[in-house]
């Protein structure tokens, strides 16, 4: 198709001063970014970047995250040319429950992994995505079955008086830690459901998640948020790291909730204060930085994806909350303006780098880095396009407020024991402990 609406920003890079940075230009980066993956070649799975590590560099999650991207990049621009990828990508990893925990990501399933492919689900549904055949998971129940699974008690415990755990399985290197990013992907799709559906049940999980990351110390006073703490030491040891993703995943659902108050003094208040911290924290100078990691490029390939999150979910944001958008807007414009500086290097000068502020290529590349300036540039358009829908307002999507209910959740009924299996108790004993410290040996600890 012929993309004919421009961004306002400059393109500075590629050697082209002061030019109009087209959504062609847009779709350039977007095509940058597919080519990292294989998903949709012969041989490959659909819906996954290459990895997890060692096989590959990212982890399953990223490539639910680039699903979102593109999907925010089809209704800014218009642009169906991803749509069908989009639609198997994100219907091939739904697994055998049809609620993101499939079997083979198991070694590194988090709280956060699973509720960012329900995210983008949500989204799917509140941009009014092409629904899937009927005969297949539905966009909104496949949220639905996400928080479903998160809500249920066997997710929470006493440790830390609440919250979930980062990982799901409890074999996971991680499971004993209770982490911000975990619990706020499940409050920004409480809050979201919320406003969707109507349903005050979603909005009562969304606050309470909200009140213990305060009441935890994950979220501060001044709105800063710290990445988590062990449930050996009751999360008082909290890692003060700071991470983008963890502002903007609160900021978003903030928003919703606001929204879904009718603007309520209490959620403008909180909203205002993420807001004003998340622009202090992490747009020194109006120009996206992350501060834990990029000063010295420790960044793990994780990381190198949060901007672009930071940079969506922000505008959304001005969506959902408009008076946000005289403060927003003009930072998420500065800072993208010198995203696309950095696009000056590999793949025809267009592959873009990380380090922002430099505004030159920084030697960088890989699918995080080409998300970022993709979901930065395809933002600019944001006052051009509808608000997310609900199902009152031209949602199509079906949901099944039941879905997920019935998951597996990684636990197998057994018979009864017998006498003879009673037998080989203990060297079945010896044998699972051993499989469990082999497994824990190997395993990496992706987000």
């Amino acid at each position: 198709m012929i993309l004919t609406r421009f961004a306002t920003t400059a393109l500075a890079g590629a050697g082209v001063a002061n030019a109009v940075y087209s959504i062609a230009s847009t779709a350039s980066i977007a095509w940058d970014m597919m080519q990292y993956y294989k998903g949709n070649m012969s041989g490959q799975t659909p819906g996954i970047l290459p990895g997890p590590p060692p096989a590959g560099d990212y982890y399953w999650w990223e490539g639910g995250a680039m699903w979102g991207t593109l999907i925010d990049y089809w209704k800014m621009t218009g642009d169906e040319s991803y749509n069908d990828v989009i639609t198997q990508a994100m219907l091939w990893q739904v697994g055998p429950d049809k609620d993101y925990m499939p079997p083979n990501v198991t070694a590194s399933l988090g709280n956060d992994d699973q509720g960012f492919w329900g995210m983008s689900a949500m989204l799917a549904a509140e941009n009014k995505f092409p629904n899937p055949p009927d005969d297949k998971p539905q966009w909104l129940a496949l949220a639905q079955a996400v928080f479903n699974t998160q809500a249920n008690p066997d997710r929470h415990d006493d440790t830390c008086n609440g919250g979930l755990r980062w990982q799901i399985p409890f074999s996971n290197n991680g499971y004993d830690y209770k982490n911000s990013i975990a619990n706020g992907c499940f409050f920004n799709l409480g809050a979201r459901l919320a406003r969707y559906t109507g349903n005050q049940t979603y909005a009562d999980w969304a606050e309470k998640t909200w009140d213990w990351v305060r009441s935890v110390g994950f979220m501060d006073d001044e709105y800063n948020i710290y990445d988590g703490g062990h449930v050996q030491h009751n999360c008082t040891d909290i890692n003060r790291a700071q991470f983008s993703y963890n502002n903007a995943v609160y900021l978003l659902g903030a928003a919703y909730m606001y929204n879904y108050t009718d603007g309520s003094d209490k959620w403008k208040q909180r909203l205002e204060g993420l807001v004003d911290a998340t622009i202090k924290t992490f747009f020194p100078e109006n120009i996206a930085y992350e501060i834990a990691c990029e000063e010295h490029m420790t960044c793990t390939t994780d990381m190198l994806s949060f901007k672009g999150y930071l940079h969506r979910w922000m505008a959304t944001a001005t969506q959902i909350a408009p008076f946000l958008a005289d403060k927003v807007l003009p930072v998420l414009k500065a800072s993208t303006d010198a995203a696309v500086a950095t696009c000056t290097g590999e793949a025809n000068q267009r592959t873009c780098g990380f380090k922002w502020n430099t505004q030159v290529y920084d030697g960088s590349h890989g699918a995080g880095q080409q998300m970022n300036v993709l979901g930065a540039v395809s933002m600019l358009l944001i006052g051009q396009s509808p608000p997310p829908v609900t199902n009152a307002t031209g949602g199509t999507s079906k949901g099944d407020p039941n879905a997920g209910t019935h998951s597996d959740d990684f636990k197998t009924e057994l018979p009864p024991i017998t006498t003879g299996d009673k037998a080989g108790a203990a060297i079945l004993t010896l044998v699972i402990l051993v499989s469990a410290v082999g497994t824990m040996g190997w395993m990496s600890t992706g987000l």
